[in-house]
């Protein structure tokens, strides 16, 4: 019997790997699940790296997944622009191929101020942004999402604003790829437009293009059955 694929998961900005614990209880058993920590490294080249380091050990005879949700998309992206070893699938959850756009720049540079000046008053204001209006209503969901944002560290994510901010457009490499590809969005994500990632799906025959229904970007935390149900999906497709 072949030994189970890889899949790693690569965590979104303002979050540690509990993000995926929720998830990764409903995918069971389908995968040898590994979830690298992308704190620290301020561009997403470097977070790249780390996440190719995180998988050294794995063998070239087992099959390779690799799924990133929201920032985790991108370093997905750019572990692929720059390959070590071949990958056989991908997910985008939440995230686009696109880059960071102009008329985003000011945006950007007034939550790095937040966050640098009152770190605790910026995690409820971007928990507030975030979750949906259901999960606000949730107080043990609410308080883990919180919970997991505050953990995640105003150093490190004010790194990562800058790194998403000068993130490579992968529009172009995105199209020569030859892999089994999902991509997953919300259809009330407040952050990812659902043309942008219909897009990033268009662009890889075959590619299997979903967009939850309530769904905000969350999806992890907010929809992880659902997630998990189209991921298992994805993983056998790819295996088979």
């Amino acid at each position: 019997m072949s030994a189970r694929p890889v899949l790693l998961l690569i965590p979104g900005m303002t979050n540690t790997p509990r993000v995926f614990n929720r998830l990764i209880a409903h995918l069971g058993d389908s995968a040898d699940i590994r979830v690298v920590d992308v704190r620290g490294p301020a561009d997403i080249a470097k977070m790249a790296e780390r996440a190719w380091h995180a998988l050294i050990d794995v063998g070239t005879e087992r099959k390779l997944l690799i799924a990133g949700f929201s920032m985790g998309g991108y370093v997905a992206l750019q572990m692929l622009a720059l390959p070590l070893r071949n990958v056989e699938g991908l997910a985008l959850i939440c995230s686009t191929a696109h880059p960071d756009p102009p008329e985003a720049a000011p945006m950007r540079e007034r939550a790095i101020g937040s966050a640098a000046r009152d770190w605790s008053r910026y995690v409820e204001k971007l928990g507030e942004f975030l979750l949906t209006r259901a999960s606000q209503n949730d107080p043990s969901l609410r308080a883990a999402v919180l919970g997991d944002l505050h953990e995640a560290g105003a150093e490190s994510t004010i790194a990562q604003m800058r790194a998403v901010m000068n993130r490579p457009d992968q529009r172009a490499m995105i199209r020569g790829l030859m892999l089994n590809a999902l991509v997953v969005v919300g259809s009330d994500d407040p952050l990812i437009p659902i043309e942008d990632a219909r897009a990033a799906a268009q662009a890889v025959a075959d590619a299997k293009f979903e967009a939850l229904p309530g769904a905000g970007h969350l999806i992890p935390w907010e929809q992880p059955s659902e997630l998990a149900a189209l991921m298992r999906d994805w993983i056998r497709q790819t295996i088979r």
